[in-house]
């Protein structure tokens, strides 16, 4: 379980930064006390547009970013004062996070093996299963620099789930796939969901989120504005999908119309 309260995490921002973002201000919030409860065998989606504050929410969560203000407990586990604890419970995949280029699947998966001490024998068989399931053992001896985009994605899914983790942390798990290789990746989640699993993911796909979420927190400017299934949330907005709801909540939290 994710349990997260009144998270807050402030920049402070360089004169550089101060540029690009044409502002005076020295520090940004890029999240604004935001609460959420991610609990096993459901897929929470954290929804927004770019720049929102899901990436820099889930950073926190994965113990990668410290909070400016507010707490956050992943199985039970303080992400700042257990922090190693924290990392042993949960798989963290995002764009941003690449494998070494110069090296194997097969060799990435045993390394990062190595480093969470699982023994030969159950290293063997998650490799089995991972690679088995995302189509990698045709490759798994190449390296990742030789493979597409959707390859290097799978490959990187398969390491990140190597100590086959209680917590599932993924951001934009489908951003830049081809409909094959997405539809392998949402189909696996779906999996692990029902395996018990508590997965937490950040989309800006609503399409994407509709049929994946089982609930869903919509957050704009660093605030979590609203949050519910899906037929909650196209209730309480009057919508007829996920998309039209978002623009309703968007146009009102922006402009102040109702």
């Amino acid at each position: 379980m994710i349990e997260i309260r009144d998270l807050t995490k402030i920049y402070k921002l360089s004169n550089k930064r101060k540029i690009e973002l044409k502002t005076k201000d020295t520090h940004k919030v890029a999240v604004n006390e935001v609460s959420l409860t991610a609990r096993p065998g459901e897929i929470y989606g954290l929804l927004g547009p770019n720049g929102a504050g899901k990436t820099t929410t889930l950073r926190c969560v994965a113990t990668l970013l410290k909070p400016t203000k507010g707490s956050i407990s992943v199985c039970g586990f303080d992400t700042v004062k257990n922090g190693k604890e924290v990392r042993n419970k949960i798989g963290f995949l995002t764009n941003e996070i690449k494998l070494d280029p110069n090296f194997s699947p097969d060799y990435m998966f045993d390394f990062f093996g190595g480093l969470h001490g699982i023994d030969p024998e159950t290293l063997a068989g998650r490799k089995e299963v991972l690679f088995e399931k995302f189509g990698i053992n045709e490759f798994r001896n190449k390296k990742i620099e030789e493979f597409s985009t959707g390859m290097k994605q799978k490959a990187g899914i398969a390491v990140s789930l190597v100590h086959d983790p209680e917590v599932i942390i993924f951001d934009e798990p489908t951003n830049g796939l081809d409909i094959i290789t997405a539809r392998v990746v949402t189909d696996f989640l779906k999996e692990l969901r029902d395996s018990g699993k508590t997965i937490i993911v950040s989309t800006h796909i609503m399409s994407e989120a509709e049929k994946l979420c089982d609930r869903i927190g919509l957050i704009i400017d660093g605030k979590k504005v609203v949050e519910g299934t899906l037929p909650e949330i196209l209730a309480g907005e009057q919508a007829e999908d996920l998309e039209d709801a978002f623009f309703k909540v968007y146009k009102r939290t922006t402009q102040g119309n109702d």
